[in-house]
């Protein structure tokens, strides 16, 4: 069995990397990329400590947030999509405006 350490590590270096990317990127694309990874990296510790104190359940709260990530992904593609195509800018630096 591994150790909780190591997951605990794991999520934590994917939430590092997570935010480093909103914070460097500009690319809206990127930026909803990072999210996941934060994201994930919650869904990680639910299921590690999970594992370690049964009453926890971590698993359906972890299945709740990859839900909840999915949905977001998609309303948030769907709007830096729709901005893409009217304004043909996917950087968010250059958006200055909301409408076309």
């Amino acid at each position: 069995m591994i150790p909780i350490e190591h997951y605990i590590i794991f999520s934590s270096m994917l939430l590092v990397i997570g935010l480093m990317i909103i914070l460097i990127k500009r690319n809206a694309i990127m930026i909803l990329a990072g999210v996941e990874l934060i994201l994930n990296a919650a869904n990680i510790n639910l299921v590690a400590f999970s594992q370690n104190d049964p009453s926890l359940s971590g698993q359906m709260m972890t299945l709740f947030v990859i839900v909840v990530a999915v949905a977001e992904s998609a309303v948030a593609l769907a709007i830096v999509y729709q901005i893409y195509r009217h304004q043909g800018i996917s950087n968010i630096d250059e958006l200055n405006e909301l409408k076309g």
